[in-house]
């Protein structure tokens, strides 16, 4: 299982696509005395992987102690950052302390794109940069991209950039409309264009080695099926079956992008949150609406749960609108 802790709402970027809307320290963020109390509680749930993200998580002072502490808890500590703050010292600190990698945000091979979207000239190759200390350092990485209507051309050229660079995995990320995102919703795919960009990578993934996973796509189960391409991954959407996140102040959600909070980790055990929430119990039932109900896949892929909430009026359980399924267009 798989949790994410957005650790600050700090962050150096003001990326046009951020679900969090960061830039400053929210007010009342977790402690390092209540964040050591969550990763235990976390670790007790049977949580494997414990990634730390924002903000940008490197902004927040404690984090090597955290981490730190998460390793000895036996949770495999990773990171989801912009990359642009990992130098050389930092590489080699996030490895000592346990960080087992690092995901870094990447989303053009044009440098302006990049910086465009991530609201900071230089952020491109201060990425590229950190990329490259955390080689230097023996500390493993991967590549996020979120993938646009004006980027979706160039996913295969940046997977072969991703492993020129020395990465272990290249992800791509598709847009659900929450925080900064919901001003640009007009740039993502849509269903159509989506079904191809999932097929493409799934072609591509033939011929490199290193893995290529999209997220928040929970289709390319379906597809990487149908097109005999081998994947480890046996479940698309996993928001409050084997997912969940908790934002600064410790409010727990089934997703990034799913913002109903669930419960609060200052009240309430995040095991007994997990366990006990009614919105996780729902979401395990698989009970799905529409065409998601009916499908075939539904056990593997389930549909993006965020998206079906915000294109039904906040029904998390309805059908998947990007979907071609069945002969279904999507929206």
């Amino acid at each position: 299982m798989i949790i994410s802790w957005n650790t600050t709402n700090a962050c150096n970027l003001t990326c046009a696509h951020c679900y969090r809307d960061a830039g400053a320290k929210a007010e009342d963020e977790l402690s390092t005395v209540e964040a050591k109390k969550m990763l235990t509680e976390i670790a007790r749930t049977g949580f494997k992987i414990m990634i730390f993200s924002g903000g940008e998580p490197l902004m927040r002072p404690d984090i090597l102690e955290l981490v730190e502490f998460a390793a000895k808890e036996g949770l495999r500590p990773v990171f989801g950052t912009n990359g642009t703050l990992i130098t050389p010292a930092w590489a080699r600190d996030l490895k000592a302390a346990g960080t087992m990698g690092m995901g870094i945000s990447l989303d053009s091979l044009d440098p302006a794109k990049h910086d465009r979207l991530r609201g900071a000239k230089g952020a491109w190759e201060a990425a590229v940069r950190g990329m490259e200390n955390c080689r230097a350092a023996g500390l493993a990485f991967q590549v996020h991209t979120t993938v646009m209507d004006w980027n979706a051309d160039e996913i295969e050229a940046m997977t072969d950039f991703a492993v020129e660079k020395g990465a272990v995995a290249h992800h791509f990320f598709f847009l659900v409309p929450t925080g900064r995102a919901k001003t640009i919703e007009e740039e993502s795919l849509r269903a159509e264009a989506y079904e191809r960009v999932l097929t493409r990578i799934m072609e591509k993934q033939k011929s490199v080695d290193i893995e290529l996973k999209p997220t928040c796509a929970p289709q390319f189960l379906r597809i990487a099926s149908l097109m005999g391409v081998k994947t480890r991954f046996r479940r698309g959407c996993l928001a409050g079956v084997a997912y969940c996140i908790i934002n600064p102040r410790g409010k727990v959600q089934p997703c990034a992008y799913l913002t109903e909070e669930v419960g609060d980790v200052r009240e309430t055990p995040f095991d007994e949150i997990w366990q006990g929430s009614e919105v996780f119990q729902r979401l395990r039932t698989l009970d799905y609406g529409g065409g998601c109900g009916a499908c075939d896949y539904k056990k593997a892929c389930g549909g993006c749960r965020a998206r079906a909430a915000y294109y039904h009026g906040g029904d998390y359980m309805a059908e998947e609108p990007w979907c071609l399924y069945h002969g279904r267009r999507g929206e």
